[in-house]
This record gives C-alpha cells, structure tokens and sequence, in this order.
C-alpha cells in the first residue's frame, strides 16, 4: 500500500495516465453531468454493496465533487487494504487542472 493518502489533482491526472484507477463515488446526476472519461462510477452510498468490485492490483484514485466523499471513502477503502488515494478538491480541481470531462448527455460537461 503506498504511503501517501492524499493526492494534487495534476498528480491524479498523471496517475490515470500510467493506469490507476479512478473511482468516482459522486451520485448518478453529478457524473452524468460531467465525469472524467477514464473514471469508474461507484456511488458512495453503494459503496458496502459494491466494494468488491474496486480492484486490488493497482492504486485507487478516489474523487468527489470537492472532497468531503471521496476523503471518507478513502479512509474505508484502506481499512479494507485496498491501495487508496484521495484526490484533492474533488471533480472541481480536476477541471481547474484541465483534466478530461465527458458527460453522458451529449451537452458541454460540467461539475458545478
């Protein structure tokens, strides 16, 4: 498990790059609003349900829409032993960083 929990937005967006995960635990509405293209959907409130579908291979980018979320969902992930990283700032950073966004209505995406 690496060392570091905590993670720029810029860092996050290299990371993808070179094959984390990114695990989006924002509700339906948000990510079909605008989503980093690369990412994986996997509500927070779904997360008991679903945990085992996060793979254990790779670190775990996880992101919100500022923080709040993903931190705690983090904090779960790595008491279960998964390799989990909080994504600073949330979706907000992403798109301040100039991440990719799609959306899944066809519209310009956005994240608030």
């Amino acid at each position: 498990m690496s060392d570091r929990e905590v993670v720029s937005a810029s860092e996050a967006i290299d990371a993808v790059k070179n094959g984390a995960y990114l695990l989006d635990v924002r509700e339906q509405h948000e990510w079909d609003a605008g989503h980093a293209p690369d990412a994986h959907l996997l509500p927070m409130s779904e997360l008991g349900a679903r945990v085992d579908e996060i793979p254990d291979d790779r670190e775990v980018l996880v992101v919100c829409h500022l923080g709040g979320r993903s931190a705690q969902v983090t904090a779960a992930l790595r008491r279960h032993g998964l390799d989990a990283v909080d994504v600073l700032g949330g979706m907000v950073a992403w798109r301040d960083a100039e991440g990719e966004l799609a959306s899944e209505s066809g519209v310009e995406p956005t994240v608030g």
